[in-house]
């Protein structure tokens, strides 16, 4: 199956150019935005409508920061040793999910304190506004040919215009479903009845690890990497600890029982 031909480069004017990959973005932090404020906006959620622009902004900060720094960290360190300069180059591309959601625990820990909150009562109303972002985002990793998956026979296997002649999965398509729409659904679905607290937020951190782990056996390991030990990638050593992570949450919730979500 040939790669669709889709011009990453919506349109320009002059100089600008507006790109597929920029919009995604766009759209999932439009989507937060308004669902965050949808749920804030139920009687009795505990939250103001207008704290949801506040913790978006922490949590935008955190995505470009934490995903930029955890980049160059996890999968260019070698080259940040030589040219240290590399870090703030984001014109260059480069951003990494695993230091972006680093970033974005950050920055709920610092809303939390802000607000006098738990950091499990700010994840739980967090997570659930993350998946469609991911969806998107993944598209627009589609849309440009990048991060493509392993050769395959599949009869929806691909040929990537920059994965050479033979074709290969679309596990960014891979990604954008699992990570992004079974995901919020698992979510939407287990928050609506009231539930330990932290424990939406240790469901999001168990599923996304999961399923990462499970779609980066499709998934192209970055060259200058490969697979330690021929059998495990960089993206899979990242999503472990947050398996363990989220189990561990879910299971300290239910054992302790605070207070239920609203």
């Amino acid at each position: 199956m040939e790669f669709p031909q889709i011009d990453p480069i919506i349109f320009s004017i002059g100089p600008l150019s507006v790109r597929w990959y920029g919009l995604m973005y766009l759209i999932g932090f439009a989507f937060a935005m308004w669902f965050g404020k949808r749920q804030a906006a139920k009687p009795n959620s505990g939250w103001k409508t207008e704290e949801v622009d506040d913790l978006l902004f922490y949590g935008m900060i955190g995505v470009i920061l934490g995903g930029r720094v955890g980049y160059v960290l996890f999968y260019q360190f070698s080259y940040l040793l030589e040219n240290p300069l590399y870090l703030f180059k984001i014109w260059e591309g480069g951003m990494s999910f695993h230091g972006g959601a680093l970033g974005v625990i950050t920055a709920i820990f610092i809303f939390a304190w802000r607000t006098k909150r738990s950091p499990f009562a700010v994840g739980d109303f967090v997570v659930p506004l993350v998946p469609v972002g991911l969806l998107a985002g993944r598209i627009g990793n589609f849309i440009n040919g990048e991060l493509w998956g392993r050769t395959s026979d599949v009869p929806w296997a691909m040929v990537f215009p920059t994965g050479g002649p033979l074709p290969r999965h679309p596990s960014q398509l891979y990604e954008a479903f699992f990570e992004g729409l079974v995901l919020f659904i698992m979510l939407i679905w287990f928050a609506k009845k009231p539930r330990p607290t932290g424990s939406v937020a240790g469901l999001f951190l168990f599923g996304y690890g999961f399923f990462r782990f499970c779609i980066e056996y499709f998934r192209e390991p970055d060259a200058h990497i490969g697979l330690y030990g021929g059998l495990i990638s960089q993206g899979q050593i990242l999503s472990m600890p947050m398996i363990i992570a989220g189990l561990g949450i879910m299971i300290w919730a239910y054992k302790t029982k605070p207070a239920a979500q609203k």
